[in-house]
């Protein structure tokens, strides 16, 4: 009996539902918050400082960067690798623990792969950040309601941009923006890579995300200079994201909502989403956009959906639900294909 096609789609709806019932965990057992580190660690070695980094191309700190990247890959997918593994074994662990107390083997089989998916869910879970994103994006729009200084302030934990010279409207566009891009970056994109490739490939991603945020500057942060030692950590996030940045586009504006303007449509929307410099971000930003009727931008950089108008209260809200939706739409993606599995399995 394979029931490879039921355990995938199971485990992502256990990680959607631990995620919206529990939230994150703690910083100490937290996956990504251990990567977060380590980056730190080996960033302090592979940037120069200012005073010493070349003018021209740094082929030591590029070099680096790439070895450095790889290094906590490879640690990434053992971890992965071993916990999926492990969760495997306990599943199995727990067939014949069913078979020996007189359960037919095909029930056996079935507590060994939801078992097996259960424990996988878990696992996945700290590699989405749903509900965190959601209820950062609601503090936000809380926080300007009370001060513009406490919304700016707020808006400082979601975005890496000066947020200390933001107008309101600019807050709120910025708070957005940020919760379409992470739906990919914190969603999306994981669910994609386990579907592709298990545990292992989820966590690949995150690391890739976490580098790419950490490390992908090109110039100077945090007093060192990061333009070829981050290179490559920015390169394999954009090659990561690239599929899963235009589904979460389709996930946030399915042409179903255009009737009669599909080509149309998805012309209007490529056509804003290549409006930002980032291959990937401008595409579930410029969905937002759209599918809100708002106006989005970074001050000096892009504008997208320019026409419109710039966000109201009550708009920051909508995106919220938006994104709510979008979860939903997923966990149901995964019980039909659960059913689906079912269904058809031998």
């Amino acid at each position: 009996m394979d029931l490879h096609s039921v355990v995938l789609p199971t485990a992502v709806g256990v990680a959607l539902a631990v995620d919206r019932l529990w939230g994150e965990p703690p910083a100490r057992l937290h996956p990504v918050v251990w990567m977060g580190r380590a980056l730190g660690w080996c960033g302090e070695s592979i940037a120069p400082r200012p005073a010493v980094a070349p003018a021209g191309f740094d082929a030591r700190a590029w070099g680096l960067g790439l070895c450095a990247w790889w290094g906590l890959a490879v640690l990434c997918v053992a971890v992965a690798w071993a916990l999926q593994e492990a969760s495997g074994a306990g599943g199995a662990l727990a067939a014949r623990v069913a078979e020996g107390l007189g359960l037919p083997p095909h029930h056996g089989a079935w507590v060994s792969a939801l078992l097996h998916a259960l424990v996988l869910g878990v696992l996945l879970k700290p590699l989405l950040a749903h509900r965190m994103l959601l209820d950062e994006v609601r503090a936000v729009e809380a926080a300007l309601q009370r001060s513009l200084p406490e919304g700016r302030a707020r808006l400082a934990w979601l975005v890496s941009r000066d947020v200390s010279a933001l107008t309101p409207e600019q807050v709120r566009e910025s708070a957005i923006e940020s919760l379409a891009e992470n739906l990919n970056d914190s969603v999306v994109a994981p669910l994609f890579w386990f579907v592709l490739g298990g545990l292992p490939a989820a966590a690949v991603f995150r690391l890739a995300n976490t580098a790419d945020a950490m490390w992908g500057y090109p110039g100077e942060r945090g007093g060192r200079v990061w333009t070829w030692a981050g290179q490559w950590a920015a390169r394999a996030d954009d090659v990561l994201g690239w599929v899963p940045a235009r589904l979460t586009a389709l996930l946030l504006w399915p042409m179903v909502l255009n009737p009669g303007g599909g080509f149309a449509h998805a012309r209007r929307l490529w056509a804003e989403a290549r409006r930002t410099p980032s291959p990937n971000s401008g595409w579930p930003m410029a969905a937002m956009a759209l599918r809100l009727g708002v106006r989005l931008g970074k001050p000096g950089v892009y504008t997208l959906n320019a026409p419109a108008a710039a966000p109201v209260a009550s708009q920051v809200q909508q995106a919220v639900d938006v994104a709510e939706k979008m979860a939903l739409a997923l966990f149901v993606y995964a019980l039909a294909a659960m059913f689906l599995g079912v269904m058809f399995v031998d």
